[in-house]
């Protein structure tokens, strides 16, 4: 097994571990610990809520999650000899679940404290506990199913550099700007509360917390992609920005649908896992790696062959307004498809719109060139049913 240098204990908060870790984005975050290229480790991961989440009936922890607490990450992590212009190469050697907490969840955040893809059609918060039984998952909140995961960690990236966060901070000050009072907002913009950032004290925390981005987008860093196949035997190849690269992982996942629809996505869960770092040096400039990272997915996969597929085009759902192009809007329709489907299978809508973010469904970008619509789909495993699904 490889060493472990990064520990958590699942009854304290990120920032009572004997090592802190971050949940905010900004160079001068120190690091946990350092690496030499070619080197193998194990992390250990909270869940991205720092354990908000109670394993019960009672939504009411969903609805009121605190956002400025996510994501709380395990890192970063230093790898010796690293420099601005390299790509950075990480291998995801294994990765699981702790046998004390064999368990997950997916919820619907309430529109009013952070909202979903699906806001505007399942406001109120909702919640599913999700239990692991080896490879399976299944739920009492959504009866019926049983589906294999494939874990995966949703944020895995690296520090911008200081002109890169000064970057990000404009620009989505600047699209906040264009509606402030939007709920829920257009941004998470840098706020001191709840700020986690490793060992810093006094006035660089009070610095770095005012600066520091959120970890809740993708940015060019990588960081929360939630992209399933980043999964074990996968590598990944990140532009990196400082020196030492600063590598952070967590946001782990037992399973997730394509798209992560209802923002507290995926079977959510604390876990470990194992990374083994390498370095291309000039790999930006060689590779034309710049803007973002790229990865080669693991061979390992859940084997589902047969699927239902739902479409859904860009025409707005409550206006029938015609839209140019819009895949947002045609995911949005297959994904209320899919959801009007399995509910006349006998699931709520809550039911099943949790189900579509937990299993692993396929979400495609099926044509972007025949004005007006775009098309996109959405698959349904076929087998993770306990009954046959398929129209007779």
């Amino acid at each position: 097994m490889p060493k472990k240098l990064f520990k958590v204990d699942l009854n304290k908060k990120m920032d009572e571990q004997e090592v802190v870790g971050h949940n905010r984005w900004h160079p001068d975050i120190p690091a946990a610990f350092s690496v030499d290229p070619g080197e193998s480790f194990r992390m250990e991961c909270l869940d991205w809520t720092d354990g908000q989440i109670g394993n019960n009936d009672d939504p009411s922890d969903i609805r009121d999650v605190d956002l400025t607490r996510v994501h709380v990450l395990s890192g970063p992590v230093y790898v010796n000899g690293v420099e601005p212009g390299d790509l950075l190469v990480v291998d995801i050697l294994d990765i699981g679940t702790f046998r004390a907490h064999e368990w997950g969840f997916n919820g619907i955040f309430a529109k009013e404290n952070g909202g979903s893809f699906l806001t505007d059609h399942y406001p109120q918060a909702a919640k599913s506990i999700w239990d692991f039984n080896g490879i399976y998952a299944t739920s009492r909140h959504v009866p019926n199913v049983k589906f294999a995961g494939l874990i995966h960690p949703g944020l895995i990236g690296v520090a911008p550099s200081q002109e890169m966060l000064d970057e990000w901070n404009r620009r989505e000050q600047e699209l906040v700007d264009s509606n402030p009072n939007r709920v829920p907002p257009l941004a998470n913009l840098p706020t001191k509360e709840n700020a986690v950032l490793g060992g810093l004290k006094g006035e660089d925390f009070d610095r770095v917390a005012r600066e520091g981005a959120r970890t809740v987008p993708p940015r060019e860093n990588g960081g929360n992609c939630d992209i399933k196949e980043l999964s074990k035997g996968s590598r990944s190849f990140f532009p990196v920005f400082v020196d030492g690269a600063k590598l952070s992982v967590g946001d782990l996942h037992f399973s997730q649908g394509d798209g992560e629809i209802t923002f507290c996505g995926g079977i959510e869960m604390p876990g470990w896992i194992d990374l083994r770092v390498d370095v291309i040096k000039g790999g930006m400039e060689k590779y034309q790696i710049k803007k973002n990272p790229a990865f080669k997915p693991g061979p390992v996969m859940p084997h589902y062959n047969e699927f239902i597929v739902f479409e859904g085009v860009s025409v707005n759902e409550f206006s029938g307004k015609q839209t140019y192009l819009d895949a947002n809007v045609a995911y949005r329709n297959a994904c209320l498809n899919a959801i009007e489907f399995l509910k006349s299978h006998g699931f709520t809508g809550e039911q099943a719109y949790m189900l579509l973010g937990s299993a692993p469904v396929q979400g495609h970008l099926a044509g972007v060139v025949d004005i007006p619509n775009s098309c996109c789909t959405i698959a349904l495993p076929k087998d993770i049913f306990e009954k046959n699904i398929l129209p007779t």
